[in-house]
């Protein structure tokens, strides 16, 4: 008669409750890492749409500017297809759709120049380096000014220094009580199968061999939970682009299956280990410590 542990004499409830824990808790993780990985996204976006406005000189002629407007697409700092010229003509008519035909209705020169602008690349917007791109473009000869937001630049910067040191901290702790949350569950599940567990030593099995079926129905339950989460995950992304379509232009798939595949791993080793330390508990227990 083999002593190999029957598999159907385990507590199924108990396992039935322990994925369902466990797919809550690796869900909750997933859309944490998620959030936390499109908020870097949104931030990256943000600072990429400050406005470097490049005022021309007035002797300038079009071909100067269109050498200079090549010049700085070609600027590693520039962010890709954001140059655009804007004539003094043509913002004068913005002027005048914003205020009114009235605006400038005196035969004035117009009071405006020529301007260039562009987005800086998230990689070079911070106060030093737009600083140094202001000053290098101020010593080109058709160039008469250069503005950009400064305080709004300012506060990204600070702010993201906040973010990043509160996603850390929330990180740390989530990832503390995801683990315990996740030990203490299967610690639940196997708590009924303390005593088949024992038996099971005293009649003479390894302790290899009565751990291995519970690892491999733990390493399926982890697979299975990580599965339920991602479900979860997805469907609540369906409903919230339903609601919102601008989150697709922060969301990437390769972020998606990162985080997708994080969760399968997590499950799957938090779970199998979880189980492992459990198992090897009562292993290590006096039979009168298991009542």
């Amino acid at each position: 008669m083999s002593n190999k542990p029957n598999l159907s004499q385990l507590n199924q409830p108990s396992y039935l409750y322990a994925i369902l824990g466990v797919s809550l808790v690796l869900f909750l993780l997933g859309f944490f890492s998620l959030t936390m990985l499109q908020a870097r996204q949104l931030i990256r976006i943000f600072k990429e749409k400050v406005n470097v406005i490049v005022e021309i000189k007035r002797e300038a002629d079009r071909q100067d500017i269109i050498h200079f407007e090549e010049a700085i697409e070609n600027e590693i700092y520039v962010k890709e297809s954001s140059v655009k010229f804007i004539s003094k003509d043509d913002a004068i008519e913005l002027l005048r759709e914003d205020f009114g035909e009235e605006f400038l209705t005196m035969d004035f020169n117009n009071p405006l120049y020529d301007v260039v602008s562009f987005n800086v690349s998230a990689n070079h917007m911070d106060t030093e380096q737009l600083t140094e791109i202001k000053q290098t473009l101020k010593e080109h000869p058709i160039v008469r000014d250069v503005y950009y937001q400064e305080g709004v630049v300012d506060n990204i910067s600070k702010n993201i220094e906040k973010i990043g040191l509160f996603a850390l901290l929330i990180s740390i702790l989530f990832i503390f009580v995801a683990l315990t949350l996740i030990h203490n569950t299967i610690k639940l599940a196997l708590y009924a199968n303390r005593f088949l567990i024992k038996n099971m030593e005293l009649v003479g099995a390894t302790w290899e061999f009565i751990s291995r079926p519970f690892l491999v129905r733990s390493l399926i339950n982890g697979l299975i939970s990580a599965g339920i989460a991602i479900l979860g995950i997805l469907i609540l992304t369906f409903l919230a682009r339903l609601q919102l379509p601008e989150l697709a232009h922060i969301q990437s798939v390769g972020t998606f299956v990162v985080v997708f595949l994080l969760l399968l791993l997590i499950g799957a080793f938090i779970t199998v280990a979880s189980t492992y330390f459990v198992v090897h508990k009562y292993l290590k227990a006096n039979i009168n410590d298991l009542y």
